[in-house]
């Protein structure tokens, strides 16, 4: 029962995700058609930000669908991983689209251009509600994909309210220079965020203990268990930032019995449930048995 309502959930990400994808697709090539017709270098960074997101999406969509494949002899944890690739992929597109528009901005800032405002307004108010349908789609999901995903539409959402409200200003003034520097603005609060996900993606790949866990917290709670006389090798990592997995050896005293020990192992896995581990292997020793990792490297 509850795989199947975890299916149908994660079904429901790929549909939103989906729908974003088409959304955004669609309205980042109508945006290039725009800020060329305006000539507006705000209306075409967003454009290249959606044409980032467009293809983020894109693959969002696709990995999400592939990521809940079931698990296989290569690829034993499943695909849950590849969510965290897209997002990964995902960064560096926004990365280098920002880098992109800042460099087109700086000589127009010198040398700023006359600009279509009325036809701005009319493209601002479209995305303000394209962008701000699709996140509203999406704002709901813990997916650390979907997630990402989110954060891109409410960043596009507000990049076009402050288009919006340039433009307003230049249909009645002609500082043209106002389009450039917004579109810099634009950019550099992209990047700003590509780099803290691009931070957090890299620590879900290298197998960091999860931001949301105190090692030190578990192992004193896993000691702290009627018959625990001391633990090593106790690791802790995360596939995609929603599902952990744990491994530990437990060392128990001579004289403890088989029903203590299956009872050491249900307070483990409650403690392990708890912290939204979904792969937990515990290793039981007993006190003078070799331990055959410690023999290899002293924990």
């Amino acid at each position: 029962m509850d795989h199947h309502h975890n299916h149908s959930h994660s079904h429901q990400i790929t549909q939103d995700i989906k729908l974003a994808f088409f959304l955004n697709l669609t309205f980042a090539i109508l945006e290039i058609f725009g800020g060329l017709w305006t000539n507006s270098l705000a209306i075409l960074s967003d454009a290249v930000h959606d044409l980032g997101d467009s293809i983020s999406l894109g693959m969002a969509w696709y990995l999400e669908k592939y990521s809940h494949k079931q698990s296989n002899f290569s690829f034993s944890y499943g695909y849950r991983r590849l969510s965290s690739l897209a997002a990964l992929i995902n960064t560096l597109i926004l990365f280098i689209g920002s880098l992109y528009v800042i460099s087109q901005a700086i000589p127009r800032v010198m040398n700023p251009e006359p600009i279509d405002a009325k036809g701005m307004i009319l493209f601002a108010v479209l995305g303000v509600t394209v962008n701000g349908l699709a996140m509203f789609r999406l704002a709901k999901t813990t997916s650390l994909n979907a997630r990402v995903v989110a954060w891109h539409l409410l960043e596009d959402a507000l990049g076009w309210v402050a288009v919006l409200v340039v433009s307003i200003v230049l249909l009645f003034t002609d500082l043209y220079i106002l389009d450039p520097i917004l579109s810099i603005l634009i950019a550099v609060y992209v990047l700003y965020n590509a780099i803290a996900n691009l931070r957090q993606i890299m620590w879900l790949f290298l197998q960091a203990v999860p931001k949301n866990i105190d090692l030190q917290e578990l192992e004193k709670n896993i000691l702290a268990v009627e018959q625990v006389d001391s633990l090593h090798h106790t690791h802790v990592w995360s596939l995609d930032g929603e599902d952990h997995v744990l491994t530990t050896h437990v060392v128990v005293t001579e004289n403890t019995t088989r029903t203590e020990i299956l009872a050491i192992k249900g307070a483990i896995q409650r403690l392990g449930e708890k912290l939204n581990f979904k792969h937990m292997t515990v290793e039981i020793e007993y006190r003078n048995e070799p331990c055959c990792m410690l023999q290899h490297h002293h924990d």
